[in-house]
């Protein structure tokens, strides 16, 4: 079962799962999904979605839905993708957000007791945003810090690096679920935080082995352009086909990993394939940084576009810099990013001249 399942990264699993499997007849796949109009325009089946994957329109804080659907499905894994994503958006609507990604994951779990079956393996998607402005290195003697929130009088005075307490400016840490502690900056990273910590006290009492994949900024083919709240890749590429140039917030130097659509989908087979023996968190991306300037220049450059310009605008609840450790994502389950950001544009501005046909 895969909660969001006609969703970005639901779509791309599900043929992920079929393409990879011994005998894809035998693989049975129940797509979850509300179809919310603000990432399914026309709130029809996504043609990405594999035929075989059965969908199922419902949501998650339906207890009576929930019971119907589990009278008629013992899902043995479940991978919990639905969410509310936008960290913006989340300021200004923390009931809604708050009311799918925590009370929904929270309505799943009663289900599944009333029901009688409990799975035999969870995978969370979390998010790189549970770790807010994470550590950060101060120059003049080596030490890490974490770094609090950046106010909204530094922002508005355009005072947008981190400052170590030498009063340098600091240096940023990968992000290490082994030795970071999650510090959200944010509505949707707070969500985040406590999805994970309600399945962690879930499953640990139902004795479910848990994965928590922590995703960096995942982009590419399939995502839908009309959602406002997409990812800025995709609105960069939508900005430069029209020979727009590109607002770059903040300096430009916004820090970010991106990881492209394929890569994430095998990550997360790889997850559901291998159970840890009780619980694991899984830091997901590149580990390679690029800044917010850096991708709009390429993205420009890909389209011959006007040079980006920088507005100097930014938006609370973003942090500064966003970059995963990858090590223990190939010690544990063998995977690692493999498309690289050029590879990934090109596969998402062909898709999206796809669909203008």
């Amino acid at each position: 079962m895969v909660t969001g399942g006609a969703g970005f990264i639901g779509c791309a699993l599900a043929a992920e799962l079929l393409r990879t499997a011994d005998d894809a007849s035998q693989v049975s796949i129940a797509a979850v999904d509300c179809l919310h109009p603000q990432v399914h325009r026309t709130r029809s089946r996504p043609p990405a979605l594999p035929q075989s994957a059965s969908l199922n329109v419902m949501d998650i804080n339906d207890a009576r839905a929930w019971d119907e659907f589990l009278a008629a499905k013992r899902p043995q894994t479940v991978v919990h993708l639905a969410a509310e994503t936008g960290t913006g958006q989340s300021l200004d609507l923390p009931t809604r957000h708050t009311h799918v990604n925590v009370t929904g994951t929270a309505q799943m779990l009663e289900a599944f007791d009333r029901s009688g079956h409990i799975p035999g393996h969870i995978v969370l998607a979390s998010s790189r945003a549970v770790y807010g402005e994470g550590y950060w290195v101060d120059p003049a003697d080596g030490c890490e810090f974490a770094a609090g929130n950046r106010s909204v009088e530094q922002l508005r005075q355009a005072q947008f690096a981190i400052i170590a307490p030498s009063g340098a400016p600091a240096r940023p840490l990968p992000h290490d679920n082994s030795r970071m502690f999650p510090m959200p900056s944010s509505v949707y990273g707070s969500t985040k935080l406590a999805q994970e910590q309600i399945l962690a006290l879930w499953c640990a009492a139902r004795g479910v082995p848990l994965s928590v994949l922590r995703l960096q900024n995942v982009y590419g083919a399939g995502q839908s352009p009309d959602n406002p709240y997409t990812g800025i890749v995709g609105l960069f590429h939508q900005l430069a086909a029209s020979k727009a140039s590109i607002p770059v917030y903040e300096d430009g130097a916004i820090g970010r990993d991106f990881i492209y659509i394929d890569d994430v989908a095998r990550c997360l087979a790889a997850a559901i394939a291998k159970p840890p023996a009780v619980k694991r968190v899984i830091d997901v991306g590149s580990g390679k940084a690029m800044t917010i300037l850096e991708a709009a220049q390429a993205i420009a450059a890909f389209y011959d576009a006007p040079d980006p310009h920088i507005t100097g605008a930014f938006r609370h609840g973003d942090i500064r810099w966003a970059v995963a450790a990858p090590g223990q994502l190939e010690r544990e389950l063998g995977e690692r990013a493999a498309i690289s950001f050029g590879e990934g544009t090109e596969r998402l501005a062909e898709w999206l001249r796809g669909r203008k046909r």
